[in-house]
């Protein structure tokens, strides 16, 4: 159960979608009864009518950042950089922050980087596995910079040739959930791409709510599994915020008997690591390094909403947790089977 090599299956190249389906909610959807032990093909707009009414639903408005630039070295050789911290938007004293940086050769301590804009960086300190802490000066601050300058961190199985730049427009907004608000993911929570405004109206019309927080998704989440006992994996810890009113809109429906139907492995992360030994979700701001694997006692969540993930990777080991090791082998095999699109513009599944 804890052997890394029980999270591998075998995925057909054709399979892991490089675009989105026309229409958010035209994606297929597996719903997975875990108390039957049976799947069954739907799509996505199909939601309202596979939930019950009372169900309460928890999406995160994390918003991506732009946070991918290009630039050069002092050498004139090309270095791509992707922004990892993101503190509030215009503080000047912001401007130093650890990057991921990419490059034919590493940028040596203290050497310059130039970027457009005339925007400059200087590398101040080099860490593991090309990390840097970098600091910006120029005319525009680092917020501005990307904002008219990055690209969408696309995680890198979607091929794009940033030259090209022809998926900008339809990646700037299809990697963003149409109820993103709140600034800081350098990755989008893929199992809320889906949504629409209009099936968002017809899940509340069936008398299922909606609540919102936020967890910022950092680059740690998806760092490759390079243990053998997936236990000895370490998550890089992220921020989240739950508003006092969110707390209670979820504790009541506690309270009430309903079930919290988590959209994506981010929210069921947030919502575990805040429950409380009485099982109720405590407000505030907290950081999350919490990491799911088989035998995690679920304090919160009831129904998962989530995408289908990466072979040997930490949000495989949360799902397997949440439906039972044996039961997603058995949906992943039908998925591939049933020509399903997996990862990030992929399809989707229903736990419950």
């Amino acid at each position: 159960m804890f052997s890394i090599e029980n999270y591998d299956y075998d995925l057909p190249g054709e399979l892991i979608a490089q675009s989105p389906v026309s229409d958010r909610d035209g994606s297929q959807l597996l719903l997975i009864d875990r108390a039957r032990e049976a799947l069954s093909d739907h799509h996505f707009f199909d939601l309202p009518g596979l939930l019950n009414p009372g169900d309460l639903i928890v999406v995160n408005n994390t918003r991506v950042i732009s946070a991918r630039l290009f630039g050069r070295k002092e050498s004139g050789g090309k270095v791509e950089m992707l922004v990892l911290e993101h503190p509030v938007p215009g503080d000047r004293q912001s401007d130093t922050r650890w990057c991921m940086l990419k490059a034919s050769k590493r940028p040596k301590l203290g050497s310059l980087l130039f970027f457009e804009k005339g925007v400059s960086a200087q590398v101040e300190e080099l860490g593991q596995g090309g990390l840097a802490k970098i600091t910006f000066s120029g005319p525009v601050s680092l917020d501005l910079l990307m904002d008219e300058e990055g690209s969408l961190p696309l995680p890198p199985y979607i091929k794009r040739d940033y030259k090209a730049n022809i998926h900008s427009d339809m990646d700037r907004e299809r990697y963003q959930t149409v109820y993103s608000s709140q600034r800081g993911a350098v990755a989008a929570p893929t199992a809320g791409l889906h949504f629409t405004e209009r099936l968002l109206n017809n899940l509340r019309k069936t008398r299922i709510s909606i609540a919102e927080l936020t967890l910022h998704v950092g680059h740690g989440t998806f760092s490759p599994v390079r243990t053998q006992d997936i236990r000895d994996h370490k998550l890089g810890e992220e921020t989240y915020e739950i508003a006092p009113e969110i707390a209670d809109q979820i504790n009541q429906a506690r309270d009430e008997g309903r079930r919290i139907i988590a959209v994506g492995t981010t929210v069921v992360r947030t919502l575990e690591s805040a429950a409380t030994g009485e099982k109720r979700i405590t407000p505030g701001k907290g950081r999350t390094g919490l990491l799911i694997t088989p035998g995690f006692r679920f304090n919160i969540v009831d129904g998962l909403i989530t995408n289908f993930h990466l072979p040997r990777s930490s949000l495989l080991f949360l799902v397997s947790a949440f439906t039972g090791l044996k039961f997603i082998q058995e949906a992943y095999g039908y998925a591939v089977q049933r020509r399903y699109r997996f990862y990030s513009y992929g399809d989707a599944m229903l736990i419950i």
